[in-house]
């Protein structure tokens, strides 16, 4: 039995029939490495780089039940973690043959108010299984190897052997032969992928379609109703009252951008009534309908004076002039609320007769003061 000498810069027992082991590239050449087996290389890096090898555990023997049973543990488990991430996609895009008749609403319940939920539950669902599912094939799939190594810089022989290395962890892992786990792996995978750049539609696409920030659900013939949904003819209010009301639309009064103030005023009000330019034949008889979002900074406005005629933010203490075309007396608002035009339809109740021709709210790009 002959000795080989593995120190640097020795020939590592090239010159040796049998496995080599040993030394960097100068002991080595190119044609000497590609020549030899990836097991051989695998334990030439490893005996190269002071790899001292403790305890192995091969893992459970190819074809046996114990191998069989974790197969099926870990492709379930990531195929599992596919379908949670297709279910993602699917609640993401609101497809019609999933979730019948969905139209995204602002709702306390149905599948609208669930959107976000489900999105965070599938999301999180698949990422939780692939992380169970990657633990149980390291556990239960892949050899065991307790090893202490020591570190030195790169070469061409480390490149060589580190390769080797890499390919004998694959071929161990057994990838190529279970065909469940890849396959399950792939799904997995496709699935998550997709799951991950859906959301960027959003940013490739605007999804808004239209102007969101400059309209809301009032249109032409859109009937004024009350939060329980009854309609309002003239004559139901008494003078100088202020009532809220809402678009007869699904969800309208869910609508907070659509909340308007419709208000009745007293005879002496109506007399001293001055509308704004071009909203001349917006009001109706006595009554006026504005927005109840502050043009400030969005608050609620309802607090209604009706001897001085003011409406009042409780914010910011801005005043709105009703009988001014809800122009701006006091407070740090610089424009008037928005006025919505109304009409009667053929059964004498109130309708607008379009959308405010101005963005409610806050002003959100520049707009000169009124």
């Amino acid at each position: 039995m002959s000795t080989r000498d593995t120190r640097p810069g020795s020939t590592g027992g090239a010159d040796v029939p049998g496995p080599l082991y040993g030394g960097p590239d100068d002991d080595y050449t190119p044609e000497q490495l590609a020549a030899m087996s990836r097991e051989d290389l695998d334990r030439l890096g490893a005996h190269y780089d002071g790899v001292e090898i403790l305890h192995v555990d091969p893992g459970p023997a190819p074809g046996s039940t114990m191998e069989k049973r974790a197969v099926r543990q870990v492709g379930l488990v990531f195929a599992l973690a596919g379908v949670f991430a297709f279910l993602f996609v699917v609640v993401y895009v609101g497809s019609g043959w999933f979730l019948p008749d969905w139209h995204w609403q602002i709702t306390e319940n149905g599948w609208s108010a669930l959107f976000t939920p489900l999105l965070g539950l599938t999301m999180g669902l698949a990422m939780g299984l692939v992380g169970i599912g990657l633990v149980l094939f390291t556990k239960k799939l892949l050899p065991h190897e307790t090893a202490v190594q020591d570190k030195h810089d790169g070469s061409h022989f480390d490149r060589v052997t580190a390769g080797a290395t890499l390919v004998g962890g694959f071929h161990n892992s057994g990838l190529a032969r279970r065909k469940l786990i890849t396959r399950s792996l792939g799904f997995m995978a496709a699935g998550l992928g997709l799951m991950l750049i859906m959301p960027l539609g959003g940013l490739i696409k605007n999804p808004n379609k239209g102007n969101p920030l400059g309209t809301t659900e009032w249109a032409k013939g859109v009937r004024l109703v009350r939060n329980d949904g009854t309609p309002i003819r003239p004559g139901d209010q008494q003078p100088g009252s202020l009532e809220t009301v809402f678009p007869a639309v699904p969800g309208g009064n869910r609508q907070a951008d659509a909340a308007t103030m419709l208000i009745r005023l007293r005879p002496e009000q109506v007399e001293s009534l001055t509308p704004r330019q071009g909203q001349a034949d917006f009001a109706f008889g006595e009554y006026v309908a504005y927005s109840k979002i502050c043009t400030h900074a969005g608050c609620p406005v309802s607090l209604y004076e009706q001897e001085t005629s003011r409406i009042l933010c409780p914010c910011h203490q801005s005043q709105f002039d009703v009988t001014q075309g809800a122009k701006p007396v006091f407070g740090p608002a610089t424009r008037p609320l928005p006025q919505l035009p109304l009409e009667l339809d053929d059964e004498g109740y109130f309708v607008a007769s379009s959308d405010y021709i101005e963005a409610v709210g806050p002003t959100y790009w520049n707009r000169e003061r009124i």
